[in-house]
């Protein structure tokens, strides 16, 4: 994505925005001609100031698809990061995965720890030194098979914690990765797509009015077409 192509905005104001990120641009990134998505934004708000304030409260990986807000002043930025870290956020997703999980319905509780030299994360004990408990709560919507012959289901994830590559790291380790997950997938045919994995619902209250705000897309991504009728 070029810095003069902007990715869709559904709501903007003097405080907040908030975009539909696309598939494979970074949230924010210092590699050098790379466009991140923080730049294109700041590129967009150049048009009302010559130096616009714009802070990322959360995160995306580079291959997820989906909602992201961002504030535009820092009376935002404090209060959006207070609701991030207090539960305030609503944060849902689609995904489909390779497999169906063991329960139609169920908590995954897990400990995780951060591999900062690989960039990848992973299950590990309780009481393993940094490790960081993640929670989420899912529900296979569907299941199917893809057109290379393999089992799949989708599935309604509600994210309680944010930590690194969560969703994809507890699916992994619980038999049924992500379809189209090149880190952490165990499907050869798989892991040659795109990844599966839209942040498809955000929930959260404005900094300024209080007012709710509840913001839902459909994904893009090519696995999701196998469910079109599922997803509404």
């Amino acid at each position: 994505m070029s810095l003069s192509k902007i990715p869709r905005i559904l709501f903007e104001d003097q405080e907040i925005l908030v975009c539909h990120k696309p598939s494979g641009v970074p949230a924010q990134t210092n590699r050098i001609g790379t466009p991140d998505l923080v730049s294109i934004l700041k590129n967009h708000l150049r048009k009302e100031s010559r130096s616009p304030y714009l802070a990322l409260i959360h995160r995306l990986d580079q291959p997820v698809e989906g909602l992201m807000v961002f504030a535009k002043t820092p009376r935002s930025a404090k209060e959006l990061s207070r609701q991030l870290t207090t539960s305030g956020f609503g944060k849902y997703y689609l995904a489909v995965a390779v497999g169906v999980p063991s329960e139609a319905e169920a908590d995954l509780t897990d400990y995780l720890v951060k591999d900062a030299r690989s960039n990848t994360s992973h299950i590990c004990s309780k009481d393993t030194p940094q490790a960081k408990i993640a929670k989420l709560h899912y529900k296979v919507l569907a299941a199917g098979t893809t057109a290379d012959g393999s089992s799949c289901s989708l599935l309604k994830i509600h994210l309680d914690t944010g930590r690194h590559h969560q969703i994809r790291v507890q699916f992994s380790g619980h038999g049924t990765p992500l379809y189209g997950d090149g880190k952490y997938g165990n499907n050869e045919k798989a892991v040659r797509k795109s990844l599966a994995l839209c942040a498809c619902h955000l929930r959260f209250k404005h900094p300024a009015t209080g007012r709710i705000m509840d913001f839902q897309i459909k994904p893009d991504t090519g696995a999701f077409k196998l469910f079109s009728k599922n997803i509404s």
